[in-house]
């Protein structure tokens, strides 16, 4: 009886909308405080856990029930009140699902902040309403637009700490749509919040009565990201080939991997890369049964009408509607490693959707400025947190899109082939 009771609330959140957001900002400007309110306001955490951090707050010295504690979950963190990795936190709302990811403000972890934003659907970026925006404000919305996050929230925090003064509101609102309106931001929404007190985050707070918008749970909630979605580009890179090894089941073939982009359903003609052949799709399975179609980011089995060589690392797409065939790429990279920096002539390993190859540095073209946005074009290296633009040669073709039209065909990341070390992350620009 109890499986019938849970049957169909389990069906529905399973069918629920899932949004992925990440926080970003400046140090001490309040991002896991405000994680800590929003798990706290829609009551996602257990009392246990509300026990502990009250514990925490009293033996650190605190006045209040310090709700970062939720989500600094490190040691280090803990002994130093800072974010330094990042942390995933998972919470829901009767209408939607969301997956945080609570991302270091020190300018030492920005290759942090890129891999937590970099499958983001929302970037929220945290100001403290006493300080303005500073560097590391501009350094992430910069970030965020390179790596194409379709929403942009600003919450400007500490509004109790200024009186909830509606000209300090507007002062930084102007600064920063100016600074965006210089970047890639196609949505923006402004909110001003208390973290600390819960204002404007669950709901609309009658300090602000100049404020007409919505709360911050309000807007992510509502926030359309359906069409944010790729789904024109079938790409479907080739992860794993299925061949049950079974008596029973013996003409089994099916290739499984994640949709990146559009509409896979029976009956559609593909091609496969780089092979160039052409076949049908007979059937598409998940885990839970054969569906009439799959679309980004479900991860299925493919089944084709002819036997044709596909091993991982290829790429199922449209005969006429293909991804560039390209050994030669330029690139966005952001250079994450501290012990070395990236130089012409440099090689390392590199990992493209479900294909790794080698790759060598043919040439930088300049190193950017994330403040100013100012380009050099006389830089020779790139050190730790720069951005540049580069020029890769590889030794197997890449399948490759634009990053602007699809941002898992069109990054990929760079590894040190000496240490294994995950060294930078590239945003494809032109593939040829």
């Amino acid at each position: 009886m109890s499986q019938a009771v849970l049957e169909p609330g389990a069906a529905s959140a399973r069918n629920m909308d899932l949004l992925r957001f990440a926080t970003a900002g400046s140090v001490d400007d309040g991002k896991s405080t405000l994680i800590g309110r929003l798990l706290y306001d829609t009551k996602t955490i257990f009392e246990d856990q509300l026990e502990a951090v009250e514990v925490a707050s009293a033996s650190r010295g605190d006045e209040y029930t310090n709700l970062a504690l939720l989500t600094d979950g490190l040691r280090a963190e803990r002994e130093q009140g800072i974010t330094i990795d990042v942390a995933y936190r998972y919470f829901a709302t009767p209408k939607r699902k969301f997956i945080i990811a609570d991302t270091p403000g020190h300018i030492q972890y920005t290759r942090n902040m890129v891999t937590g934003a970099s499958t983001a659907d929302l970037a929220l970026i945290l100001v403290d309403a006493r300080k303005g925006l500073v560097e590391q404000s501009r350094r992430h919305a910069f970030l965020t637009s390179l790596l194409r996050v379709p929403h942009l929230v600003l919450c400007i925090n500490k509004m109790d700490l200024v009186d909830w003064d509606k000209d300090v509101y507007a002062r930084i609102a102007d600064e920063f749509t100016s600074f965006a309106a210089k970047l890639d931001a196609p949505d923006l929404t402004i909110i001003p919040i208390s973290a600390l007190n819960g204002d404007n985050i669950a709901s609309r707070s009658e300090k602000s009565p100049w404020y007409e918008g919505p709360s911050l749970l309000h807007h992510l909630e509502h926030v359309h990201i359906a069409s944010d979605r790729n789904l024109v580009d079938v790409r479907f890179p080739v992860q794993f080939v299925i061949r049950p090894q079974s008596t029973t089941v013996t003409d089994y073939r099916g290739y499984a991997g994640q949709v990146a982009s559009g509409v896979l359903k029976p009956g559609d003609e593909v091609m496969v890369l780089p092979s160039g052949l052409h076949s049908t799709i007979a059937s598409i399975d998940t885990a839970d049964g054969p569906v009439d179609q799959a679309f980004p980011p479900m991860s299925v089995t493919v089944r084709l009408n002819d036997e044709i060589d596909i091993s991982r690392g290829d790429m199922i797409c449209r005969p006429h509607n293909a991804p560039a065939v390209a050994q030669d790429v330029e690139a966005m990279v952001c250079w994450m490693d501290e012990t070395a920096q990236l130089r012409v002539g440099g090689k390392y390993t590199i990992k493209h959707t479900t294909r790794t190859a080698r790759a060598v540095v043919r040439g930088l073209q300049y190193r950017l400025d994330v403040n100013t946005l100012h380009r050099d074009d006389t830089a020779d290296a790139l050190a730790l947190n720069e951005i540049g633009r580069v020029r890769l040669r590889t030794t197997v073709p890449l399948l490759a899109d634009e990053y602007r039209r699809n941002r898992t065909t069109g990054g990929f990341i760079l590894i040190d082939e000496a240490t294994n070390r995950t060294v930078a992350a590239g945003m494809i620009i032109e593939a040829s």
